[in-house]
């Protein structure tokens, strides 16, 4: 069977974690992949070319895939969430054409900034594959054929540090974008009040700290730590507890895929995390990590887990164990792998 990924790339997380890591078990099993990705990548442009130009080279290379499309006949074109960041779907329907059969794969809510796209979208597919159950519900009124695969990290790559680097306290981390550092807004009070009683590092594994100027983080130990694509997991190895504050009014966080969480627990770290959506779902409150859903519950969680090693290292055992049966590649792989074969082999 013949496979053709069109994909945002390398170095989008949609990519890097929901296709990538995929294929050498899919090529091992017998799938022959071809991952076309954009160029340039999706959400980028080439300065020296300009926007515009750089949107034309876009289009250029979808163009060249589809002749390739046309050429070799895949059994499966695999789109990952779109081919463009704007409304269009003219390119979308041309691969469906072609397409014996089309994958939808779609891992955030992008529905809610362009309905109709993603309907139009959802609706030509033979098969979506959603990141969460929130996802599936939400587009359940245009399609009822799903497969859902959590976005999740290879706990091959994501392990347990060994040894944690030469410190006097606790590490309290968080990875992410920049735009992103805004949801310290959630968990700022908490962080503050917390240093008045506790010594700990708050470390934020993040390209720059721009978004934070506007955040009150007096009394807390911030430092930065620029974010490296290619030691990412023994960045998140190296912190104790992972966070993930998220806004309970935003509708879009309804239906996030918490990446970060995954990638904590494949490295053995416990997590505190505001339990909106699948992010609810994928942490046991006080098992594998602390739901907090005010600033006092903020406060309880971080204080237990900094106060008590013993505590961190049970929950982190008991996280690792979770990524590595339920939210890893491996643990869904097989799942990804009978997904195609079921619907490159419908007739």
């Amino acid at each position: 069977m013949r496979v053709l990924f069109l994909t945002s790339g390398d170095r989008t997380p949609s990519t890097r974690f929901r296709i990538l890591p995929y294929i050498p078990y899919l090529q091992e099993h017998g799938i022959r992949c071809r991952v076309a990705s954009s160029f340039p990548q999706k959400y980028d442009y080439f300065p020296w070319l300009g926007f515009r130009p750089s949107q034309r080279l876009k289009r250029l290379t979808r163009w060249l895939h589809l002749w390739e499309s046309k050429m070799r006949s895949f059994d499966v074109v695999y789109l990952e969430r779109e081919l463009f960041d704007n409304d269009t779907t003219d390119m979308e329907q041309r691969f469906r054409r072609v397409a014996r059969k089309l994958i939808y794969d779609l891992d955030d809510a992008v529905f809610l900034k362009r309905p109709d796209k993603v309907e139009r979208l959802t609706r030509m597919s033979n098969l979506v594959v959603v990141g969460n159950p929130q996802i599936q519900k939400a587009l359940s009124g245009w399609h009822d054929r799903f497969e859902v695969i959590p976005t999740a990290p290879s706990v091959s790559v994501f392990q347990p540090a060994t040894k944690k680097s030469s410190r006097a306290s606790a590490v309290v981390g968080w990875m992410g974008t920049s735009g992103n550092l805004a949801y310290f807004a959630v968990v700022a009070a908490a962080l503050r009040r917390v240093a008045r009683s506790h010594d700990f590092e708050l470390r934020l594994i993040v390209p720059g700290l721009e978004h934070l100027h506007d955040i009150d983080l007096t009394g807390v130990n911030v430092k930065h730590v620029p974010w490296d694509g290619a030691s990412e997991a023994q960045q998140v190895a190296d912190i104790d507890i992972g966070i993930m504050p998220l806004f309970s009014d935003q509708e879009w966080d309804r239906y996030k895929c918490p990446t970060k969480i995954t990638q904590y627990m494949a490295c053995g770290i416990p997590s505190v995390a505001s339990p909106i959506g699948f992010t609810a779902d994928v942490i046991d409150h006080e098992v594998d990590g602390f739901h907090a859903d005010s600033s006092d519950a903020w406060v309880s969680a971080l204080c237990r887990l900094l106060e008590s090693q013993t505590l961190r290292e049970q929950m982190g055992r008991a996280a690792r164990n979770k990524a590595e049966n339920r939210y890893s590649v491996e643990a869904n792989a097989p799942k990804m792998l009978e997904a195609i074969r079921a619907c490159g082999g419908d007739t």
